[in-house]
């Protein structure tokens, strides 16, 4: 089986494919500091939710866009799966989607594999949104380039800076308004977020 790590800037996905579907999937907040060790016994718990256990994984693929979490990640793979991890942007990993940016080194691996997971569902000239902490709009070409695109902050992040620059405005809950015009300040941020 293999175990899919997806980390980000404010959370990692952790998903166990079985070589024909997704089996199970769990979402723990990023956080850097968090060793090889309390990952093995947080997923532990989790697989064995499942009636799956650390022996059942036999292949390891992380992407993250966080560099000090790869350490770690890596040492979970190779301590507790006994598996060499493949990581996105490293070494020799070849990927169905090429990048014809500037500088191909610096797209993010959350980018790229966006890129194959949607090309894995649709042909054709694609533009991607993944709403995150940042919010990212990409473009790959129907000969499965990806040629860029652009980034800007996310929603969660977009309130958090009004929060923190606008000495009135209060922190609130990301939430869908009610009406497209705010009546008040919380409705009107909330119109403004989405």
């Amino acid at each position: 089986m293999l175990l899919a790590i997806d980390c980000g800037n404010t959370n990692a996905l952790f998903a166990v494919h079985d070589g024909s579907r997704w089996c199970s999937q769990w979402r723990t907040a990023t956080n850097t500091s968090r060793t090889a060790d309390e990952y093995a016994v947080w997923l532990h718990q989790l697989l064995a939710m499942d009636q799956l256990g650390l022996g059942d994984i036999d292949a390891c693929i992380i992407s993250t866009v966080v560099p000090q979490s790869l350490f770690h990640l890596r040492n979970l793979s190779r301590r507790y799966l006994k598996c060499e991890p493949m990581v996105i942007g490293e070494g020799d990993l070849t990927l169905s989607i090429t990048s014809a940016t500037d500088n191909p080194a610096e797209v993010g691996a959350d980018r790229l594999v966006n890129a194959v997971g949607a090309r894995s569902l649709v042909e054709g000239a694609l533009l991607l949104v993944d709403s995150g902490t940042a919010t990212t709009f990409d473009v790959v070409t129907e000969d499965d380039k990806f040629i860029g695109g652009a980034i800007s902050p996310g929603m969660y992040l977009s309130l958090e800076a009004l929060h923190d620059a606008a000495a009135k405005l209060p922190r609130i809950a990301m939430q869908k308004p009610e009406k497209s015009i705010g009546t008040n300040t919380v409705n009107a941020m909330q119109t403004g977020i989405f």
